[in-house]
Order: C-alpha cells, then sequence, then structure tokens
C-alpha cells in the first residue's frame, strides 16, 4: 500500500466515524454518469468505461449495507440511451444484463426493475424478470435498477396503468376526473410502495437530473460530484452522506 492509499483510508475511516446512522438517507438514487468520459480520460474504449462502471456498483451496495440504506435506485441506462447505434447499444446491454446477475447472485439484495421493459429485448428482458424473480424472498437492501428508464416515461406509463385498472372497474371518465389525486397516481409508479429518494447522487460534474425520478424526486436533496462513476470513492459517497446529514429539509418551502 502507497502513502496516498494509506491516507484515503485513514480519512474515509474517519469520515465514517463521524456519520450520524439516525441521519443516513433511507432511500438513494444514483445517476451512474461519466463511464465514457473516465474511459476516454484513461486512454480507454467506452466498453471498458462501462465495464468499470458496472464493477463500482457492488462496492457501492456494500457502502449502502454498512450505513443502513434502505432503498437504492441505480439509473443503468435511460430511455434515450435506447436510440445508440446498435454498436453501441448491444455490448453495453450485455454489460448491464451481467452487473444485474452479479447483484442478484451476491444473496444480499433484492432486485427491482423500473422502467418499461417492453421497450427492451427479449434477452434483457429474461434476465431482469429472472433476478426479480430468484431475490424476492431476501430480506436486505431493496435495489431498483433502473433500465430502460426515463422519468416522464414513467408518469406516462402511471396514468396509462391508472386509466386501465379504473375502465376495468367500469369507473367513466367523468367519474376519474373527480377523483383522481396524486395518491393515486402515486400508486402506479414503478417505485409503487417505495419511500421516495432522500437523496439523488448524481456523479461526472453534470448538475441536472436528466428525467430520473421527476415525480419521486419532489422533495429529494441532490449531490453532484466532479468525479466520474467508475473513480467514485467510498469516501466521495461518504462526503454525499455527511452533506445531507446537515440540510435542514424543508419539503418545498
Amino acid at each position: 500500500m502507497n502513502l496516498r492509499d494509506l491516507v484515503y483510508r485513514l480519512y474515509a475511516r474517519r469520515v465514517e466515524g463521524r456519520l450520524d446512522h439516525a441521519q443516513v438517507p433511507k432511500h438513494i438514487g444514483v445517476i451512474l454518469d461519466g463511464n465514457r468520459r473516465w474511459a476516454k480520460a484513461s486512454g480507454g474504449t467506452p466498453e471498458q468505461g462501462h465495464k468499470a462502471g458496472a464493477s463500482k456498483i457492488m462496492d457501492m451496495l456494500g457502502w449502502c449495507t454498512e450505513t443502513d440504506v434502505e432503498v437504492v435506485t441505480l439509473w443503468m441506462l435511460s430511455t434515450d440511451n435506447l436510440n445508440r447505434p446498435e454498436e453501441q447499444l448491444v455490448p453495453l446491454l450485455g454489460i448491464i444484463e451481467d452487473a444485474v446477475r452479479t447483484i442478484a447472485a451476491d444473496g444480499r439484495w433484492r432486485v427491482h426493475h423500473v422502467g418499461t421493459l417492453d421497450l427492451l429485448p427479449a434477452r434483457t428482458q429474461a434476465v431482469l424478470k429472472a433476478a426479480e424473480e430468484s431475490t424476492r424472498h431476501i430480506d436486505g437492501i431493496l435495489v431498483n435498477v433502473a433500465v430502460g428508464y426515463g422519468g416522464r416515461q414513467e408518469i406516462a406509463d402511471a396514468v396509462r396503468s391508472l386509466l386501465l385498472d379504473h375502465a376495468a372497474k367500469g369507473t367513466s371518465f367523468e367519474e376519474l376526473a373527480e377523483i383522481v389525486d396524486i395518491d393515486m397516481i402515486a400508486e402506479h409508479l414503478y417505485t409503487r410502495g417505495q419511500p421516495d429518494p432522500d437523496l439523488v447522487i448524481r456523479t461526472s460534474g453534470e448538475q441536472r437530473l436528466s428525467g430520473f425520478m421527476l415525480w419521486q424526486s419532489a422533495h429529494s436533496e441532490y449531490y453532484f460530484c466532479e468525479v466520474h462513476w467508475p473513480a467514485f470513492r467510498k469516501v466521495d459517497f461518504l462526503r454525499a452522506l455527511r452533506d445531507y446529514a446537515a440540510r435542514h429539509r424543508r419539503y418545498g418551502t
């Protein structure tokens, strides 16, 4: 171990020792950004960047387990990403599939897909369904894997599901217009039954949501980190938690 690594570990241990677990966010959303930029800066290929980013996921979930986080949502592929050229998209989907299998095989976490399955290839759909089914019994962190996810698409799907549900019950549009409210729409989101994210972390220095959990993040706190996702370290994670704990949440005021 070199001196730099030793200093880093000591600093990370110091930050962790001062962390108040009572102030840890219960649900963390993570925008895994910067894989390709990290690869370019290090002289690698985009595929190498995505593989490095996928490997970092396991570290992140381990840190969340250590700090009593209960729900993690990982944005792994947006609906916009599905428009990439096939020579880029196919390898990326393969990396995502391997990452989801690895999360499920670990045995500590329960996997839940958030996104529109119909937009994904059959093989990817099968991997997501298998991961969800095989971890259904696990009483650990709930890991939402957002694959083929877009915030606007989610709201559109929720409204569509709500309309179909009430149409099946024989509710007229006039009757539905009288009773529809925020809670009714929330019951049809991909994350129905889950707490909304307390903290949203985005790596790579971008300070925007890009459509991530538009409905659920209305009262979330945001933490923007300059480092690219593959280089995200435990100390960066702990800093995000420390920053969150120091804030006074006002819930929209």
